[in-house]
């Protein structure tokens, strides 16, 4: 190779224009998912202290937010239900009239186009916290798939699109596979949060949700935040459970977790920048510490970069704005 001063560097990034077209990394809306909290009651818009911007919203309200975020392009949303009493099996989450099942059906009457991803864990529902049946003070793996495979059932019937299972439930892909075949869903997808970390980065979805487990944590059956190998023995069993498009969450502390999958493994490849992350940046920006526009737009090319085909995160409309903005 030609060495300085016959070789420079910086003649290609001289300007913005040559930037622009050597620029090997690109973020985009399409590649966008936005997560949305659901609550009942009416004309609900409640602020989360935590994640400055993002609101706990009614049905009423949410079909109004869906109809924005497809006007701005970004292809598909990802719902969470707030349950008006939670029980230890989380029934809301597979009531037909359940929350989820009502958002389903309201969004669809609105906005016919746009992707429903539907979340199916149980932590939101249950009176105590956790991802599964409690059973002698422990989470019971193998009645929880029975649950796993309800809601399931119960939102795909709803009209969800692409069922996207959080639980880290062992064998839990092919639980929910086995019930919507068995139920005739066999054209709705999986989205398995395969490499799911026990973090500390989930903090402000909780108070979000209303998830923190009551007892214990979740480490018992969330990754150890030091392993990377388990993660890809994880994400290796949900392919061949039949997943169709495979995770890695949190996002940006686990850049290496997600571009080793991507190596690995030719399924489309989701991360979530998660709530933590977020809000990280929202609080240093409102204390005027950070370019909030600049440092989201480069976490998020990061995760790109590493090998992320589709990003969930709550920036979603505020950097489709900007993105649109300079279009």
């Amino acid at each position: 190779m030609a060495r300085f001063p016959q070789y420079r560097m910086r003649r290609l990034r001289s300007s913005v224009a040559i930037r622009k077209l050597t620029r090997e990394t690109a973020i985009s809306v399409n590649d966008f998912i936005y997560p949305i909290f659901v609550s009942y009651g009416k004309n609900v818009r409640q602020e989360i202290i935590a994640m400055p911007g993002i609101q706990r919203l009614s049905i009423d309200n949410l079909t109004a937010e869906v109809q924005e975020v497809y006007d701005l392009g970004i292809p598909a949303i990802l719902l969470f239900g707030i349950p008006e009493y939670k029980d230890k099996l989380g029934s809301d989450a597979f009531d037909s009239t359940g929350i989820i099942q009502q958002a389903i059906k309201a969004i669809r009457k609105q906005t016919q186009d746009i992707l429903i991803i539907t979340d199916v864990c149980m932590c939101e529902y249950t009176e105590h916290g956790h991802c599964g049946v409690i059973k002698n003070g422990l989470i019971d793996n193998d009645q929880t798939l029975d649950i796993l495979s309800k809601i399931s059932v119960s939102q795909a019937k709803a009209g969800s699109d692409l069922i996207a299972v959080s639980a880290m439930a062992d064998g839990q892909v092919a639980a929910i596979r086995g019930a919507l075949d068995a139920s005739e869903y066999t054209n709705t997808p999986i989205m398995a949060y395969s490499a799911k970390y026990a973090s500390a980065f989930y903090g402000p979805f909780r108070e979000a949700a209303g998830s923190t487990p009551q007892f214990g944590n979740r480490e018992s059956y969330q990754l150890d935040i030091a392993n990377i190998r388990q993660a890809m023995n994880e994400i290796y069993l949900d392919v061949e459970e039949g997943a169709d498009i495979i995770m890695v969450k949190p996002a940006l502390a686990y850049l290496d977790v997600i571009a080793s999958a991507k190596k690995e493994f030719n399924l489309p490849l989701a991360s979530y920048n998660v709530s933590g992350e977020y809000s990280m940046i929202k609080a240093a920006a409102q204390n005027g510490w950070i370019d909030e526009q600049r440092i989201a737009l480069e976490i998020l090319t990061s995760i790109k970069r590493a090998g992320a085909d589709m990003i969930i995160t709550y920036y979603a409309k505020e950097v489709a704005n900007w993105i649109n903005k300079n279009n």
